[in-house]
C-alpha cells in the first residue's frame, strides 16, 4: 500500500503493558518510565537533471514490552510504503523518487510520541538448572552465527575461550565477557577505526564507541555459544526535557534459558563505573530502539551492499550508496513524563 501521510495510532497497546510490575510480594510496583516526543528528518537535495533514480528507506521503531509508540506519522510529498525485512523484523518506510522529482529538493519528516520504560532483569534468582540451552524462543539461531564484522572463529573465538574459562554456567559466561569488554576497552572516538562495529578491530585497538563495545561483546559471547544480538537506536540525555539528538547509541542482549533477552550496556557502563552492574541486566529509559541487527538486506532489496546497522536514512541514486542526505534528530518529553532517571548518556555514533 502507497502512502502520501500515515498516521499510526496505537494508543491501546497502553493496555497491553502495565506501568509496574509485581515485586516477590505479589504486591504491584512502578517500573520507571519516560514519555517523549521524537522528531526525524530528512531533508534530501536536488540531484542534477538526468540523474539516475534516487531510492530511499528510513527506519521506523518498533513497539515492544519497554517501548511503546503511538501517533506515528511520516510526512513526505513523495507517495511510500511501509515495508519490513524479514531476517530481523525491522520496519521502515521505502520510497521510490520519480526522476522528474529528484531535481527538487524535499523534506521527509518522522514524528512519533513513546513511552520507553525501564528493561530490568532480577538475575540473582536464577539458577544453573535452568540452563538447558534449549533455547526455545523461534529465531535464535541467527545470534549464534558470525556478522561480516564479527567472525566468531580467531582471534575472538580465542579470547572467548580464555576469558570464559572456569564459567559453568551462561550467566557466568555473559559476566566475565561483560567484565573483560568493560575492564579492557576504552570509550574513545579519536583517530580512525572506530564506529564501524568490527570486533576484530576492537580487539586489537581495545577502544571505540559503543558498536565497538557491543561487537566485541556479542562476538565473545557467540563464540561461546551463546546467542547475541545488536540492538541500535538513539541516546536521550537524562538531565534535559528536550534539545537535539547528536548521534545515535547501540547496545546488546543475551539469551538466558528460563529468562529471555538479558539487556547490557557495556559502553554504558565504562562512562558510569558506578553502574556497572545495573548495566549488566538492565537498559534505562534514556532511549529509543529503531532496529535490531547487521548486515541488514532490506525489502524492495538495495543494490548495495548489506547495511552495516539500520538507524540512519539509507539512500541509493542509481543502484549506487547515496551519502548527501541531511538529518535531524530532535525530542521534547511530555508533561506526564516520569522523572526517573539515569546518569546522563552521550551519544555513541559518528
Amino acid at each position: 500500500m502507497t502512502h502520501r501521510l500515515v498516521v499510526f495510532t496505537l494508543g491501546l497497546v497502553l493496555l497491553l503493558f502495565p506501568s509496574g510490575a509485581p515485586s516477590k510480594d505479589g504486591e504491584h510496583q512502578q517500573v520507571p518510565a519516560r514519555q517523549f516526543e521524537f522528531t526525524y528528518k530528512v531533508s534530501v537535495p536536488a540531484l542534477p537533471p538526468g540523474s539516475s533514480p534516487l531510492r530511499l528507506w528510513i527506519p521506523l521503531p518498533p513497539t515492544d514490552p519497554y517501548q511503546e509508540i503511538s501517533g506515528l506519522r511520516l510526512e513526505s510529498p513523495i507517495g511510500y510504503k511501509i515495508e519490513r525485512e524479514s531476517e530481523y523484523g525491522n520496519r521502515f518506510a521505502y520510497i521510490d523518487v520519480p526522476p522528474e522529482r529528484a531535481t527538487s529538493p524535499f523534506d521527509i519528516l518522522l514524528s512519533f510520541r513513546i513511552t520507553r520504560r525501564e528493561h530490568r532483569v532480577e538475575l540473582s534468582a536464577w539458577r544453573a538448572s535452568n540452563d538447558q540451552k534449549s533455547h526455545a524462543e523461534p529465531g535464535l539461531t541467527r545470534f549464534l552465527h558470525s556478522d561480516r564484522l564479527v567472525p566468531l572463529d580467531g582471534v575472538i573465538a580465542e579470547l572467548s575461550r580464555q576469558e570464559t574459562q572456569g564459567a559453568k554456567d551462561t550467566l557466568a559466561k555473559a559476566r566475565k565477557v561483560y567484565d573483560y569488554v568493560v575492564a579492557t576497552m576504552r570509550y574513545d572516538k579519536s583517530g580512525q577505526g572506530w564506529g564501524r562495529g568490527d570486533a576484530i578491530w576492537a580487539c586489537t585497538a581495545k577502544r571505540g564507541n559503543c558498536t565497538d563495545f557491543h561487537s566485541l561483546f556479542i562476538g565473545m559471547m557467540r563464540a561461546a555459544g551463546v546467542p547475541a544480538r545488536f540492538e541500535i537506536g538513539f541516546p536521550l540525555p537524562a538531565d534535559k526535557t528536550e534539545g537535539d539528538i547528536p548521534g545515535y547509541h547501540c547496545w546488546a542482549e543475551f539469551y538466558l534459558d528460563g529468562v529471555g533477552w538479558v539487556p547490557v550496556d557495556a559502553s554504558e557502563a565504562w562512562k558510569n563505573p558506578a553502574k556497572r552492574d545495573y548495566f549488566f541486566g538492565a537498559h534505562d529509559v534514556n532511549r529509543v530502539l529503531f532496529s535490531y541487527g547487521r548486515d541488514i538486506r532490506l525489502n524492495a532489496a538495495q543494490q548495495g551492499d548489506p547495511l552495516n546497522y539500520f538507524i540512519y536514512p539509507y539512500a541509493e541514486v542509481g543502484g549506487k550508496s547515496y551519502g548527501q542526505l541531511q538529518t535531524h534528530y530532535a525530542f521534547r518529553d511530555l508533561p506526564q513524563a516520569a522523572a526517573v532517571r539515569s546518569e546522563p548518556q552521550t551519544a555513541g555514533g559518528q
